[in-house]
């Protein structure tokens, strides 16, 4: 059953490649998991010592789901690019869940095609990212360092990084006074066990698009992804080492 909803979500996600379609996609995973999954018993949680009310979190979520519907209005609105940038990243940042790599669709479709951030900079920085440390979310950074109209450079590198990450802290000091109940409740272990499934077929969609369609054009490309994969799974070399002697490797093909 995981697998089927791994599968059907990539076959969603790579027609539909937009924020609607995976939001969508989790929703209905979620719905199934509810209804096909009996959640695996578990050890009681060990409590946690939060500081944070349930009122306060309650104003963390509001405040959330606030900016989500707010930012778009106001950036249709006001006609500013700043406030447009901020919308951007951050409706990207709160709907991506599961994995870093699940963001690479909803960011190419936001800067790519409004020509904010041509497509070849957009993978160029996307390499680069899994050349350093930390999450993928730093990949902001360089976008909005990229951009063609301001902010652009250092400025629009921090709003960008603040915009993405922003979404991840509300919900978390949102959710932690509740996260006890929720770890209790056989109903929300059950429906995150679909959600899980549906994840892992985001990212298999992500690996297609834009990965592979942007990379993979012949034999040796393949080949090259291949030599990277093993260099990677089997002889463990750091990821910045591949990527830089991929760099190189293309260079020469």
């Amino acid at each position: 059953l995981r697998v089927a909803l791994m599968l059907i979500a990539a076959c969603v996600v790579v027609l539909q490649p937009s924020a609607g379609a995976q939001v969508g996609v989790m929703v209905v995973a979620g719905v199934a998991g509810l209804l096909l999954f009996k959640p695996e018993s578990s050890a009681e949680p060990d409590a946690l010592p939060i500081a944070i009310s349930r009122r306060a979190g309650a104003l963390w979520l509001m405040l959330f789901l606030l900016l989500l519907v707010g930012l778009p209005l106001l950036a249709t609105w006001a006609l500013n690019p700043t406030l447009a940038l901020v919308d951007a990243f951050y409706r990207t940042g709160a709907l991506v869940f599961g994995g870093g790599h699940v963001v690479l669709p909803l960011l190419q479709a936001e800067v790519v095609p409004s020509q904010w951030v041509s497509n070849d900079v957009f993978l160029a920085g996307y390499g680069a990212t899994q050349a350093v440390p930390g999450p993928l979310f730093t990949f902001a950074a360089f976008l909005g360092a990229s951009m063609t109209h301001a902010p652009s450079g250092w400025l629009g590198g921090v709003i960008a990084l603040l915009a993405i990450f922003a979404p991840s802290f509300l919900l978390i000091f949102g959710a932690l006074p509740f996260w006890a109940n929720l770890r209790r409740s056989p109903r929300t272990q059950a429906a995150l066990v679909g959600v899980n499934a549906a994840v892992v077929g985001l990212l298999l969609a992500a690996l297609y698009q834009p990965v592979w369609t942007s990379a993979i054009f012949n034999g040796y490309d393949l080949a090259l992804a291949l030599l990277a994969l093993v260099a990677l799974m089997v002889w463990k070399l750091p990821p910045w080492l591949v990527v830089i002697s991929c760099g190189l490797l293309g260079t020469l093909l």
